[in-house]
């Protein structure tokens, strides 16, 4: 099953993790104390998808990132 982890100080991590709940109800995403990289949390919209690092500018482009990583 594919895990994604967001921050809780992760902006915009609800919208993110709402949408992948409704597009993929069978996935695995949880919003986490920080996982880490609180510097860059602040700052970078980021979650971890099966352990690796995906980045994005904003919610929307985390979302396209997640999607396409899952694709892999």
């Amino acid at each position: 099953m594919m895990k994604i982890r967001f921050c809780e100080h992760n902006k915009g991590k609800n919208k993110v993790a709402k949408r992948l709940h409704e597009q993929f109800p069978k996935l695995d995403v949880k919003i986490r104390d920080c996982i880490g990289k609180c510097g860059p949390c602040h700052k970078t919209p980021f979650a971890l998808v099966n352990g690796k690092t995906v980045c994005g500018i904003d919610s929307e482009d985390l979302y396209g990132k997640i999607v396409k990583e899952m694709g892999k």
